[in-house]
């Protein structure tokens, strides 16, 4: 993917890490397989991602990363889903330390905490209708539009204007930052 991009536009400026998979239960009901699959793609993918753009940074002279992480990461949202929370958290530990070592170096690391989104992912997640509301889609929008103080799930568009943030010189003086994006939610669980 980097040959590519280097390949097709000569240089990499921006890396949007946006890849997230979940299954739903808690560290007794989640397999093995589950947990190992959700880690590989939700850390291991961001780390292989990292490990191969940042030395085509550094000779460029810098660049941003933006990981979507989420505000699973920092809070228990209400639904076991132990493989997220554990993905996410290390994610965004993962985007802190590595903002830390590479900012000498101007390549920004940062994270975008994504709330209760109402997104395709969200909708088509295995077990998370489910838990939400017996299955029903509808009531589960519902359900977690309720738990926003805002009263409204958040689309990926919310997601996309903060990395356009991230992504541009007007944030040039920010790494290792956490933006929230969830309409008030993490101001509820203290």
């Amino acid at each position: 993917m980097v040959d590519a991009c280097r390949s097709a536009y000569g240089r990499v400026d921006v890396l949007d890490y946006n890849v997230g998979i979940a299954e739903t239960g808690g560290v007794v009901e989640v397999s093995e397989e589950q947990w190992d699959r959700v880690l590989t793609v939700n850390l291991k993918g961001a780390f292989l991602t990292m490990k191969h753009v940042i030395p085509l940074m550094e000779a460029q002279g810098g660049g941003s990363i933006i990981a979507i992480s989420s505000v699973a990461a920092v809070r228990y949202t209400g639904v076991p889903y132990a493989t997220y929370y554990a993905s996410k958290a290390a994610l965004s530990h993962l985007t802190r330390t590595t903002a830390a070592q590479y900012a000498a170096r101007q390549i920004r690391v940062n994270a975008i905490l994504p709330g209760l989104m109402q997104t395709p992912m969200v909708e088509h997640a295995a077990g998370l209708a489910q838990a939400y509301a017996g299955g029903d889609i509808e009531e589960m929008w519902r359900v977690r539009a309720r738990q926003v103080p805002m009263g409204f799930g958040g689309s990926g568009w919310d997601v996309a204007w903060a990395a356009v943030y991230l992504a541009s010189d007007e944030s040039r003086y920010v790494t290792g930052l956490e933006l929230i994006v969830d309409g008030g939610l993490t101001l509820k669980y203290v």
